[in-house]
C-alpha cells in the first residue's frame, strides 16, 4: 500500500478532472483533505485500508465542487423567511402570497421580501394601488427579481416622504403617473430613499440567512462562493460564523464600493480587508456597481435606448461611477492589492470597466488581481478580445441567456435587431481567450449551477414559459466549457485554483458527486441531474443519504 491508507475512496463511477487535458478517470482516493490518487479502480485499491470508507459511485460522475463567482447568499438566505416572491409567477400568484404573509405577520412592522419578475407587468410597472388594497396600513418594499427595482405601496412612500414633488435621485428614478403622482415602481437609486426607513436586520437574522444559504448552495454542489456585495454588517456576519468553525465554505467576499464618495474610501475598504482571512473567508475583492439593467433603461449604453415607436431616445442609461473617475480609482485598488469585481450590463458600462483595467495595466502593470466583469449582456463585438488582452475574466450569469418575456418584451424591442446579436456572447469570448466564469446571482435567479449549464448549452430556460426558441444559439457553449466555467473558471477569479477547481493530486477534495454523467450523449437535460453528496477537504457537507451507500 502506497503510504497511509486514503479515509475515503470513490469508486466505479465517471471522474470528469477539468485538467488541463480534461482527463478522465475512475476513482478518487482522499487522505487528510486532499486527493492522493486518481486513475483507475484497480490502482485505487492500493488505497483502501480496514478504515477507509467506500463508496461505489454505480457509474455516477464526481465533478470538482462547483463554483459561484457572483451570488447574495445571506440576502438569499434571509428572504426565504420573508415574502419571498421567487417561486411564484404572474400578478395574482404575487399578491395572494402577499396576503397570506401578510396576514400570517400581524406583528411585523415591514412587509419585505421581494423576487417578481418585471415580465408579469406591463412595461415590468407594478403599480402601488395592488398593495394598498391588500395591506394599507404597514408599509410593503418588495424588491424584483433583479434587485434594480422596488414594488412600495402608499404607506412606504409617506414614509419615506416621496411625493409628486419629490425630484428623481442622480442614481435612480421614481415612476410617476401621467399626472405626476408616485406608482410605488422605484428604481435604482430612488428606492434607497424607501429603504433607509426599514429597520435593519440584526446579527442573529444575518447568520441564519448565511446558515440557511450556505446548506442550501452546499446541497446543489457549491463548495465555494464570491459574495458579490458585503456590507460592513456582512462582514459581520462572515467573521462571526468563521470565527466559530461554521463557514464550511470557501469565501471571498467583495467589499462594496460607495459611488457616492471617491478614492478615500480605499483606506476604509483595506481596514476591512484586514479582518480576515478566517477560516474560509477573505475580503479581497471589491464590487463596482458601474450601471443599471437594460429593462429598466439604466443599464449603459454606447447609443440611446429605442423608445415604443422603434426610434432612438435621449436615454443612454447611468454610469454610477464617473467615467472620467473610474480608471484612477481601479488603478489604486490594484495598487492597494485588490480585485476588481465589476457590474456592467450595457455595452457602455462594459467599455468603461475595461477602460478602467487598461489604464490600470498602464500605471501600475500586470497585476494577479484577476478583475472580472459580471453579467456581460451587452458588449461591442470590438470589445470581446479585450478580455483576454487586459486579464479582465468574464463573469457569466447564463441562466439569463434565453428568450423569455423579460428578453422578448423588455429587452430586444427597446435595443434593436443589431445591437440585440451582441447580448451574452459567451461562445466569442471563449473563442477569444477570455477566463470564463459563471455565477447565479442568487437570489436573481436559481443558484443551481446545473440548471445554469443547460441554458449556457441550450440558450433555452424552464423560466422560458413556452417559448422555446434560442436566444443566438451561435453563442452556446459546450457542456464542457459550461462545467469548466463553472469549477476551474470561477476558482481562477478567486485564486482557488491552485488548490480547487480541478481533480488533480495534491488538491483539496472540494467535489460534487452527481447522479450521472452529464456529458454523455444519453444523460438527458443537465438541469434535470442531481447532487447526491458534496464534500469540502474530504468532509460531507451535504449528502442523499437514500442514493449513496
Amino acid at each position: 500500500m502506497p503510504g497511509a491508507a486514503a479515509d475515503l475512496v470513490l469508486t466505479g463511477g465517471v471522474v470528469h478532472t477539468v485538467d488541463g487535458a480534461r482527463s478522465r478517470a475512475r476513482a478518487v482516493a482522499i487522505r487528510d483533505g486532499r486527493i492522493v490518487a486518481v486513475g483507475g479502480e484497480q490502482a485505487i485499491e492500493a488505497h483502501v485500508g480496514a478504515s477507509t470508507r467506500v463508496v461505489d459511485l454505480e457509474g455516477r460522475m464526481v465533478v470538482p465542487g462547483f463554483q459561484d463567482a457572483h451570488v447574495h447568499p445571506i440576502g438569499g438566505g434571509v428572504t426565504r423567511s420573508l415574502c419571498d416572491l421567487h417561486d411564484a409567477g404572474g400578478r395574482d400568484e404575487y399578491l395572494a402570497i402577499v396576503r397570506e404573509y401578510a396576514a400570517a405577520h400581524p406583528e411585523r412592522e415591514w412587509i419585505t421580501g421581494g423576487g417578481w419578475s418585471m415580465d408579469d407587468f406591463p412595461g415590468g410597472m407594478p403599480h402601488r394601488r395592488d398593495l394598498d388594497a391588500l395591506v394599507p396600513d404597514r408599509p410593503v418594499f418588495l424588491p424584483n427579481r433583479d434587485g434594480h427595482g422596488v414594488w412600495a405601496n402608499s404607506r412606504a412612500l409617506e414614509i419615506a416622504s416621496i411625493d409628486r414633488d419629490t425630484p428623481d435621485p442622480a442614481d435612480g428614478r421614481i415612476e410617476r403617473d401621467a399626472d405626476g403622482e408616485p406608482t410605488g415602481m422605484l428604481q435604482e437609486g430612488a428606492a434607497d430613499l424607501v429603504e433607509r426607513r426599514i429597520p435593519k436586520d440584526t446579527p442573529a437574522d444575518l447568520e441564519e440567512g448565511l446558515r440557511v444559504a450556505q446548506a442550501y448552495l452546499h446541497s446543489l454542489g457549491i463548495t465555494a462562493w464570491q459574495d458579490a456585495i458585503v456590507t460592513s454588517q456582512e462582514l459581520d456576519t462572515y467573521t462571526a460564523l468563521a470565527g466559530r468553525g461554521e463557514l464550511s465554505a470557501r469565501v471571498v467576499g467583495a467589499l462594496w464600493w460607495d459611488r457616492a464618495r471617491g478614492a478615500e474610501q480605499i483606506e476604509e475598504l483595506v481596514a476591512q480587508r484586514d479582518r480576515a482571512p478566517i477560516g474560509g473567508f477573505r475580503a479581497t475583492s471589491v464590487k463596482i456597481m458601474q450601471d443599471g439593467i437594460l429593462e429598466n433603461f439604466t443599464g449603459g449604453m454606447v447609443d440611446p435606448y429605442l423608445g415604443a415607436d422603434g426610434r432612438p431616445t435621449g436615454n443612454r442609461g447611468l454610469s454610477f461611477v464617473d467615467p472620467a473617475r473610474l480608471g484612477g480609482y481601479v488603478t489604486a485598488l490594484d495598487a492597494a492589492g485588490f480585485q476588481v469585481h465589476f457590474h456592467a450590463i450595457g455595452d457602455r458600462a462594459v467599455r468603461e470597466a475595461l477602460d478602467a483595467v487598461e489604464a490600470a495595466r498602464r500605471e501600475n502593470g500586470w497585476s494577479d488581481g484577476r478583475p472580472h466583469i459580471s453579467h456581460i449582456q451587452l458588449i461591442q463585438p470590438s470589445d470581446v478580445p479585450r478580455f483576454a488582452q487586459l486579464g479582465v475574466a468574464a463573469n457569466a450569469q447564463p441562466y439569463w441567456a434565453c428568450n423569455d418575456g423579460q428578453m422578448t418584451n423588455l429587452t430586444i424591442p427597446f435595443l434593436g435587431p443589431e445591437r440585440a446579436r451582441w447580448q451574452y456572447p459567451y461562445r466569442s469570448l471563449r473563442r477569444a481567450g477570455a477566463v470564463l466564469a459563471m455565477g447565479s446571482d442568487w437570489s436573481v435567479s436559481t443558484p443551481n449551477p446545473l440548471l445554469e449549464m443547460e441554458v449556457a448549452v441550450t440558450r433555452v430556460s424552464d423560466r422560458s414559459r413556452g417559448r422555446r426558441e434560442p436566444l443566438l444559439p451561435e453563442e452556446a457553449l459546450d457542456a464542457t466549457d459550461a462545467l469548466a466555467a463553472f469549477t476551474m473558471g470561477s476558482a481562477w477569479v478567486n485564486h482557488l485554483d491552485t488548490e480547487t477547481g480541478s481533480i488533480e493530486v495534491g488538491k483539496l477534495a472540494d467535489l460534487a458527486i452527481l447522479d450521472r454523467d452529464i456529458l454523455a450523449p444519453d444523460a438527458g437535460p443537465i438541469g434535470d441531474a442531481r447532487v447526491l453528496m458534496t464534500l469540502v477537504e474530504g468532509e460531507t457537507v451535504f449528502e442523499d443519504a437514500a442514493a449513496i451507500g
